[in-house]
C-alpha cells in the first residue's frame, strides 16, 4: 500500500444547505419528541446563545447551530408579520 502525493478533496455528507424554516421545524419536532417544551427551549437558545437549551436528539443541536441566531430570529419575525398580515 503506497501513499499518494495527490491532495484528496473531502466533503462532509451532512453539509446540506438548510433553511431557517427547515432548521426550526426539525428542532421543534425533536424537542417535542423528547418531551420538552419546544417554544421555551428555542427561545432560551435564541436569547442566550447557549446550545444546551437544545437537545442533541436527532442532531437538533447541530442543526440549530448551522445558522446564525439573528437569521433564525429574522425568519420568525417575517413569518409572524406574514401570518398577521401586517
Amino acid at each position: 500500500m503506497s501513499v499518494s502525493d495527490e491532495t484528496m478533496m473531502f466533503k462532509k455528507v451532512d453539509d446540506e444547505p438548510m433553511t431557517a424554516e427547515l432548521v426550526l421545524t426539525r428542532v421543534y419536532e425533536s424537542m417535542k419528541e423528547k418531551g420538552y417544551n419546544p417554544i421555551n427551549q428555542i427561545v432560551g437558545y435564541l436569547i442566550s446563545g447557549d446550545p444546551t437549551y437544545i437537545t442533541s436528539y436527532n442532531n437538533a443541536r447541530t442543526d440549530i447551530r448551522r445558522l446564525e441566531r439573528d437569521d433564525l430570529i429574522e425568519e420568525l419575525v417575517k413569518e409572524y408579520v406574514k401570518a398577521k398580515q401586517l
